[in-house]
């Protein structure tokens, strides 16, 4: 009988945020942290420029998006890797430092692919328990072993939208022994602001043990086109285009990419459309006695307390409004709702609608819910 790998059938498989609700004429899509203003419309112009060329292999090397993606931030282009979506760097990092029998180091309620990731070559994913929702440096230290060979920090973190100040990043980085790889998934990078932030790259400089992974999917909003990037010491570089595929970054991705790295205009007005809606959200949720964590990212993890107001009669009465908002108990926060920041109306449809829930008058309303 043929059989997987040991190991293999333990994973649980990722499940995204859903996006169709049945019955529903328009339903608001704030399950996956996309981009509500969508992408560049340069973007969408140069995906539908290389139509007529889809029977020619893309650039292996994606010099040109390289070329791009190294301009703005001052990098070397020589040191940036570029892969099918964050995800596929994840495992791509995974794979070439981790195996049967090392250990992978993430904080508690971290991104879930880094657990799949260990899993799937033969490692032991380790959640670190988090303080106050977020990384807590001294506990990630204390749980590194000789078999630790990786250790992925998200930060801001996906899904509870916590931060770790530049200091604590870089005290984390100086208790890893040299032959452990840090790597600092910066997905949402662009949203953050402040002097007590880095998105990592400083520390890839100076360093040979740490990556730094980047996403075209959120801020840029070219989610569907499934576009990354990784910036790496130059030994680390040379391992992953050893062993990612040859064409792993189709050319209609490609071509997006870099024209949306060149419309900053765009990106300024996503980055200022979440500055705006993402506190007045979160006011307006404390003020129905909800209880949203701080956020640097462009989306809210909110936490329901009551034993009469659950987050799945939440999410229940939210659908019921044909707001989408994602369930995170497959992250251990069962008592919690993700909510992406969305446009003007969706914000003030889930602002509205949970007003109601929440509201002593609403309980008919929950009832139903349950």
């Amino acid at each position: 009988m043929l059989k997987a790998r040991p190991g293999i059938m333990d994973i649980a498989p990722y499940k995204g945020g859903d996006a169709k609700l049945p019955g529903q004429t328009r339903v608001m899509r704030l399950a996956s942290n996309e981009s509500p203003l969508g992408p560049s419309p340069r973007a969408v112009e140069a995906y539908h420029a290389l139509s007529p060329e889809l029977h020619r292999y893309p650039d292996g090397a994606a010099e040109e998006l390289r070329a791009a993606i190294a301009r703005p931030h001052g990098l070397p282009a020589e040191q940036i890797v570029c892969g099918a979506g964050s995800d596929e760097l994840i495992s791509l990092v995974t794979r070439a430092y981790a195996g049967i029998g090392d250990e992978v180091l993430h904080s508690q309620y971290g991104f879930l692919m880094y657990a799949i990731a260990a899993k799937t070559v033969g490692a032991t994913p380790v959640a670190v328990p988090a303080r106050d929702y977020g990384a807590d440096v001294d506990a990630m230290l204390a749980q590194v072993t000789p078999r630790t060979r990786l250790v992925f920090l998200a930060n801001p973190n996906n899904p509870t939208g916590t931060l770790l100040p530049a200091a604590e990043v870089r005290r984390l980085h100086k208790g890893l022994p040299d032959d452990v790889l840090l790597a600092l998934d910066s997905a949402y990078a662009e949203y953050v602001a402040g002097p007590d932030y880095e998105d990592g790259s400083a520390l890839v400089r100076g360093h040979g043990n740490v990556v730094m992974l980047r996403t075209f999917s959120k801020i840029y909003g070219l989610a569907a086109l499934r576009l990354g990037w990784a910036y790496c010491p130059p030994a680390v570089a040379d391992v992953l285009n050893r062993v990612r595929g040859p064409f792993n970054v189709p050319a209609p991705s490609q071509a997006a990419g870099v024209a949306a790295l060149g419309d900053r205009t765009h990106l300024d007005k996503a980055r200022a459309h979440n500055n705006r809606w993402l506190p007045w959200l979160a006011a307006k949720l404390q003020e129905t006695g909800l209880q949203p964590v701080p956020s640097a990212g462009n989306f809210l993890l909110v936490r329901f307390s009551n034993p009469a107001l659950t987050a799945d009669m939440a999410a229940t009465f939210l659908n019921s409004r044909g707001i989408l908002p994602r369930k995170v108990g497959a992250y251990g926060l069962p008592d919690c709702l993700r909510i992406t920041i969305g446009l003007a109306d969706e914000n003030e449809a889930v602002a509205s609608a949970l007003a109601e829930f929440a509201a002593p008058q609403g309980a008919a309303h929950r009832a139903g819910a349950r």
